[in-house]
């Protein structure tokens, strides 16, 4: 099927030349002569794959065009011709995002280079999209989402271990889904028509823990007017999740272990024990053989609660990972908040997946839902980012930026050549680190790759 230009130029000789030779390379070719129009026709006609738009148009001008198709549409590539070659003109196109542009008189074997280009990048972009959805769907479960080698290692041991009613020790730094994986394990158990009962070791004073934990009997202390049951009672046939048991303290420690050791235990104020049937799964963000050295863990306890033992990788260590969950909290949030968000711009996944993560996936879920609140498009871009994110990993501040300053001949200067001039400089203010001179260009690292590769940079 033959794939439809549309060419935007106020100069009808150029859209009746431009498009005959296209027609001539069985291209179908529809036509405009300013900007509003070219919205109205891509507003009726959704087959279009390319717009070729004249930089210089009168109202609407040809970045303001871009800006405008992009707002809607982020998936139709754009070209833009120009015989006004300007060094502004250049770095914002660059900084805009257009990647592929024109210097009239045109040069039709480069035409025809740069649309067959700008058609199949469109087309992989389209094949990356439907295999990011696969990777989706394959990658995530029970609601736990990567592909990451660690990731799915634990993916392996969750499998494994969720069908038996092992205890399970799950660890792992703050915000790295210790108590998801709880979940998890509970849901593929066969305890899972039962319930799933959730505490927090390190929310609670030992007193109010022991009781939450145990219950008590009327009269067991001030204000047990009545029997209430504990988190063990109320677990019974099902799964107990003790989450930051590395703060519980020694004397519960040792109930807890009686427990294990026997399914036995006494409420608060009772003389007699009681028993239940608990799977345990508990979660700690501390390294609790350092607490045994340090006498704050009993190692009995430490040895019960390890036989199985599952630790959840920090974000930073799989950062291939940060897309794929940046993506599931897109969907969630936008869905939350009604808002019409389909991505993330090149520059805010480059700058996310960058980003170290000190708090993990749940800082990472935190970012993307402010930004989805923020974004006033419909994908979201590096200043939808909170400002420590844009710059924690940019070893050039705004301070370092220096102007870029070039003495313009009399005779002029093609603008290939100021823009071969800029990436070269650029390049050598980074030491060749290519995706901080992106960054600083403004640019996508593909557009920059793209870039060095038209102008033979070395």
């Amino acid at each position: 099927m033959s794939k439809r230009i549309l060419i935007v130029d106020d100069q009808i000789n150029t859209l009746k030349v431009v498009g005959a030779i296209l027609q001539d390379e069985n291209y179908e070719v529809v036509k405009a002569e300013n900007g509003p129009k070219a919205l109205q026709l891509l507003e009726r006609d959704k087959g279009i794959d390319v717009v070729l738009a004249d930089l210089k148009l009168p109202g609407m001008d040809g970045l303001e065009l871009f800006r405008k198709i992009r707002a809607t549409d982020r998936s139709i590539p754009f070209v833009i011709m120009t015989a006004h070659g300007t060094i502004q003109s250049a770095v914002e196109a660059m900084k805009e995002g257009v990647t592929n542009y024109l210097i009239k008189p045109l040069n039709y074997e480069e035409l025809s280079i740069v649309l067959e280009r700008a058609i199949r990048e469109k087309e992989l972009s389209k094949e990356l999209a439907i295999l990011r959805q696969e990777v989706r769907e394959r990658h995530s479960f029970e609601n736990i989402i990567g592909a990451s080698q660690k990731i799915l290692e634990v993916f392996e041991i969750l499998r494994t271990v969720a069908p038996t009613d092992a205890t399970v020790l799950i660890q792992g730094e703050t915000g790295t889904g210790k108590e998801l994986l709880a979940k998890a394990i509970h849901s593929l158990s066969r305890r899972r028509d039962r319930t799933l009962v959730c505490i927090n070791s390190a929310a609670l004073t030992e007193t109010l823990l022991e009781a939450e934990l145990f219950g008590y009997v009327k009269g067991a202390f001030t204000g047990a007017v009545t029997n209430k049951p504990g988190r063990f009672e109320m677990a019974d046939g099902g799964t107990l999740f003790l989450d930051e048991i590395g703060h519980m303290s020694l004397n519960l420690q040792a109930k807890l272990l009686r427990f294990l050791q026997e399914g036995r235990f006494e409420p608060v104020g009772s003389v007699s024990s009681r028993s239940v049937d608990v799977r345990v799964i508990a979660a700690t963000n501390h390294d609790l053989q350092e607490e045994i050295r340090a006498h704050r863990f009993l190692s009995d306890l430490f040895y019960r609660i390890e036989v199985i033992s599952i630790t959840l990788p920090p974000l930073r260590e799989r950062r291939e990972d940060v897309l794929l969950l940046a993506a599931h909290f897109i969907k969630r949030y936008a869905k939350q908040y009604e808002k019409q968000i389909e991505g993330l711009s090149a520059r805010a996944a480059e700058v996310l997946t960058n980003y170290s993560w000190p708090g993990n996936v749940r800082e990472l879920e935190n970012v993307i839902a402010r930004a989805v609140i923020l974004s006033k498009e419909k994908g979201i871009d590096i200043l939808d980012l909170p400002e420590r994110i844009r710059t924690r990993e940019n070893p050039l501040d705004s301070s370092t930026k220096a102007p870029f300053v070039r003495e313009i001949p009399e005779q002029g200067i093609k603008l290939k050549e100021m823009e071969k001039e800029l990436i070269q400089r650029t390049l050598e203010k980074c030491q060749g680190n290519k995706s901080l001179a992106a960054d600083l260009l403004g640019i996508s690292r593909k557009a920059l790759y793209e870039k060095i590769n038209r102008h033979g940079i070395n």
